[in-house]
């Protein structure tokens, strides 16, 4: 089955062509960073006017750079949630006209589930059952994972997602938006022993985080350096250097717990924020004494991409599950309310 994927979650329009035999033919991406950047983060409208204007050039290029055009197709799958609303409809509406025109089958695939199988186009994929850390802007998540459409939420942020507490820290050193990548960059050349964060929520029971109480000792920490004049650069280094080691650290001690409460020896790590490097080496060192792996998505496919929306689709399409014609998204959506991939029918 040959699978095109459309994703207009947020700010970037990703179009992708698997084919379930031979796997990813193609992929494109367009970020709108340059668009948001002088806005210090996304603008829904100008978001949802760029995907109308990059989707369908993307979609050509993918079919052109594969080698196949529309009639090889034989299935759209497209991002129909949680995400922007007025985005997710232009990648939703495009998807469901396409399908029309090309007499074939569409189906909405819920993009937290996209990051979740995003390892899966890994030569090397895990294996059932695993524990899934989803680190993302808008999300901070542990799930175990049985199966495709088997889910149950283990913890979540109670308020700020690990993504979203980065591009916050970010503003606060003055660092352009996104946040994440710039803040990673000052912390390699940081001294994180300069300062004492706490690591929220790791002395009691549970697999919930908070990042909010985090996020105010670092703009805390920001003002004592600051006083009466301006923050030096290595003082924005030991700051960046000591949040992100304080973020790492959090995220490792819940993997362990739940790896632990689970008794699986098995993590996914997906979502933006999973292509930080420090918190990959960090999981890396830390399940190895636990005699645990970790797998993770190529960098290229950690951020919002058409290939995991592709992938995501294609198996469940090809276990039977469709959409009707009637186009709808969800903004917001629990993943624990998808079907199972052996729930054969249309999915409403």
């Amino acid at each position: 089955m040959l699978v095109l994927g459309l994703e207009t979650s947020c700010d970037e329009t990703g179009v992708a062509l698997y084919d379930t035999g031979a796997g990813l033919l193609a992929h494109a991406l367009f970020s709108q960073v340059d668009i948001h950047v002088e806005y210090g983060g996304v603008v829904p409208e100008l978001a949802s006017r760029d995907h109308v204007r990059k989707v369908l050039p993307l979609v050509q290029e993918v079919l052109q750079d594969a080698g196949r055009d529309e009639r090889s197709i034989d299935a759209v799958a497209y991002t129909a949630g949680p995400g922007l609303a007025g985005a997710l409809m232009v990648g939703a509406t495009l998807a469901r006209a396409l399908a029309w025109g090309w007499g074939i089958p569409a189906l909405g695939v819920h993009h937290m589930e996209g990051h979740l199988l995003a390892p899966m186009l890994e030569e090397e994929s895990p294996p059932f059952p695993f524990v899934a850390l989803l680190v993302s802007g808008g999300h901070t998540q542990l799930v175990r994972v049985d199966a495709i459409g088997r889910y149950r939420l283990l913890g979540e942020s109670l308020d700020d997602a690990a993504g979203e507490a980065f591009d916050k820290v970010a503003k606060m050193l003055g660092l352009p938006y996104p946040g994440g990548p710039h803040v990673a960059r000052l912390a390699e050349r940081g001294d994180a022993s300069r300062f004492d964060f706490p690591r929220p929520m790791v002395n009691r029971p549970g697999l919930d985080f908070s990042f909010s109480g985090l996020k105010t000792h670092t703009l805390n920490t920001v003002a004592a350096c600051t006083g009466d004049g301006e923050l030096t650069e290595q003082d924005r280094c030991d700051i960046a250097s000591a949040f992100e080691q304080a973020v790492v650290s959090t995220l490792v001690i819940k993997c362990r717990r739940a790896l632990r409460q689970e008794g699986l020896k098995t993590l996914v790590m997906a979502g933006g924020v999973s292509a930080n490097r420090y918190l990959r080496a960090e999981l890396k060192r830390a399940l190895a004494k636990e005699q645990a792996a970790v797998f993770y998505p190529a960098p290229v496919f950690c951020t919002d991409n058409g290939a995991m929306i592709a992938y995501a689709g294609a198996q469940r399409l090809a276990a039977g599950q469709f959409d009707e014609a009637d186009v709808a998204v969800r903004p917001r959506w629990p993943m624990d309310e998808l079907p199972p991939l052996d729930a054969v029918g249309a999915v409403q």
